[in-house]
């Protein structure tokens, strides 16, 4: 045994799962009080000054654009790990972010009390719909049937606080990376005992997921990968990760959850290498082992910029192909080689994602969750509504900027213009698949060489600076 106790491993987890600490603010959120007494709703006010930050300057919820209202095309959801779980931990220092929720010794009160001041916090924010792991939510016991308890008590809570606030549950996850028995692996694990368990776990958080009326279940491979390709069977642990997925969809079906299924890919971190690593290579998993008509892709640009790519190139890329299902809506720095999870603030980047989002007519049943983290120098509570404030502003001036794109036309004019040439004539014969190489030939020998064509660039950079 690694450790003497669960809650002596659990105090050495990563923030995706910490134990519960006792609060040295000597504050306590009580049942009946307010966690966050000093912060009222957070409301829009478009004409706010520069320094006015707790309100939307423009985030307006019921404003109806382009056919919806802003709530209806953005789907903002919390994410419960980083906002409710982060502890400002990292690899060089201590947690820093000491919540007044997170007193006392008992894990289970200490859970219910986050828990209240989470949907508390959902409230004020105006948002909708929140995320969670199941490990975020409730302490893992000592065996399987008393985690299960403990996550049937919590989210118990949690559906009596859904209904209060009228918020939805977007999307539930298990946790399969963070306990030592995932360090190989879940569904790649070349041990079969660690991906039953994986297996067992998936199956509980089907049923809360179901519980909790949320509309998508998300698959995260942390694990899924290999740190040397030495020791690895690749075909096997791709072979097993697919019969994972397999047995979740037949559960999905059996126990009648209606939602989607997604799968979030990442290059690399915690692994060397995953198999999930780019929106290109988890949809040719899928069409490999016939999954692709029961899972779409769940979105996070700061794994596509891992991955060397452009920020909104995994949105484009699953969109494009008909694979975007939700979007995990972080950033992270581009000068920085691992996952920082900052709080989107680009607004030619928000733009450029939510043109995609209205081409292909809106995200739900997915959101843009906000998978992100206050810095660990950010301690105060206000920063955990500044950074969400923000965030939500940005999508909105990125959504306002994308329908005025849409709207004008002027982009997608000039996209159609560059491949008119495949409306017709021997474009259109290589288009519909009719075309053969002795054609081509025949072509080229009555045309000649082709005209060289600019691609124009600069023009397109500068007309999209004209919206931003």
């Amino acid at each position: 045994e690694l450790y003497s106790s669960t809650r002596e491993r659990e105090e050495d987890m990563s923030s995706f799962a910490p134990a519960a600490k006792r609060s040295k603010t000597g504050a306590k959120a009580s049942e009946n009080g307010e966690a966050f007494p000093d912060i009222g709703p957070i409301v829009y006010k478009p004409d706010a000054k520069a320094d006015d930050l707790l309100c939307f300057r423009y985030y307006n919820a019921k404003e109806k654009i382009h056919g919806k209202t802003m709530e209806e095309w953005l789907r903002f959801s919390v994410c419960y790990w980083h906002t409710f779980r982060g502890t400002g931990a990292d690899p060089f220092g201590y947690p820093t972010l000491i919540r007044p929720w997170e007193d006392g010794d008992n894990p289970m009160e200490i859970a219910k009390a986050r828990m209240r001041a989470a949907f508390e916090f959902f409230s004020k924010l105006g948002i909708k719909y929140w995320t969670f792991h199941d490990r975020d939510i409730a302490p893992e016991g000592d065996t399987l049937e008393e985690t299960n308890r403990n996550l049937d008590e919590i989210s118990d809570l949690a559906l009596e606080l859904q209904k209060k606030y009228d918020i939805k549950l977007l999307w539930g996850t298990a946790n399969l990376f963070a306990h030592p028995r995932y360090m190989n692996g879940a569904g790649t694990n070349p041990d079969p005992h660690s991906l039953a368990y994986a297996g067992a776990q998936v199956k509980k958080m089907l049923e809360i997921t179901k519980k909790l009326g949320g509309v998508n279940f998300v698959f995260w491979g942390g694990r899924e990968g290999y740190q040397t390709i030495l020791n690895t069977d690749v075909k096997r642990e791709l072979d097993h990760m697919a019969a994972l997925f397999r047995m979740a969809v037949a559960y999905k079906e059996k126990i009648g959850f209606t939602g989607q299924l997604l799968i979030e890919p990442k290059p690399k971190e915690p692994t060397k290498h995953q198999y999930d690593y780019d929106a290109q290579t988890v949809i040719g998993f899928l069409k490999t082992y016939g999954l692709d008509g029961h899972f779409k892709l769940n979105i996070e640009p700061n794994h596509t910029t891992l991955a060397g790519h452009g920020y909104q190139h995994h949105v484009i890329m699953a969109s494009k192909l008909g694979f975007l299902g939700s979007v995990d809506s972080n950033t992270g720095s581009p000068d920085l080689g691992w996952d920082t999870d900052q709080f989107p603030m680009d607004v030619k980047a928000a733009t450029l994602v939510m043109k995609a989002v209205i081409e292909q007519g809106g995200l739900a049943p997915g959101g843009l969750n906000f998978d992100c983290k206050v810095r660990r120098e950010s301690t105060d509570l206000p920063d955990m509504f500044f950074s969400h404030i923000g965030a939500m502003d940005t999508f909105a001036r990125g959504l306002r900027n994308a329908v005025k794109i849409v709207d004008e036309g002027l982009l997608a004019a000039a996209i159609k213009m560059r491949y008119s040439g495949f409306d017709k004539g021997i474009g259109k014969k290589i288009e519909d698949g009719s075309a053969s190489l002795e054609e081509l030939e025949k072509y080229i020998l009555e045309h000649g060489e082709p005209a060289v064509l600019s691609g124009r660039q600069e023009w397109y950079e500068s007309l999209l600076n004209r919206y931003v």
